[in-house]
């Protein structure tokens, strides 16, 4: 008879975080380099993105969107995402494929998650 183990969830967020994390802040990290300086302050802000291309637009879009899911992953909850979501399916999405690694992780983790919430909901339908 042959077992199979089965990877739990809490185990693959905590093995998934840092490596999600350098990826989405590796992406970032370019993107920011890409593009010209920002501003901090609301105003100069506010110029500078009038002041882009449509695809430096795009592009300081998505610096955004990884910046605020690396605050999440580093315990700063972004809007948008549950508080209690370690691992949002969007910072998943968002370093799919940059490492076939990471990427097969990524997938053990969905598998997991799935079959943990399959479980759950098994159990609370009852005989």
């Amino acid at each position: 008879m042959t077992t199979t183990t089965r990877a739990a969830p809490g185990d693959l967020v905590a093995a998934l975080r840092l490596p999600v994390w350098n990826t989405l802040s590796a992406r970032a990290e370019a993107l920011r380099r890409d593009l010209p300086p920002r501003p901090a302050a609301p105003a100069g802000h506010f110029a500078w993105l009038r002041s882009l291309t449509p695809e430096q637009a795009r592009d300081a879009a998505l610096l955004d969107h990884l910046d605020a899911l690396c605050g999440h992953l580093d315990g700063k909850p972004a809007l948008g995402y549950a508080p209690d979501d370690p691992l949002p399916e969007a910072a998943l999405e968002a370093a799919e494929g940059f490492n076939p690694q990471l990427t097969a992780l990524i997938t053990r983790f969905r598998a997991a998650r799935d079959a943990e919430s399959a479980d759950r909901s098994a159990r609370a339908e009852g005989p």
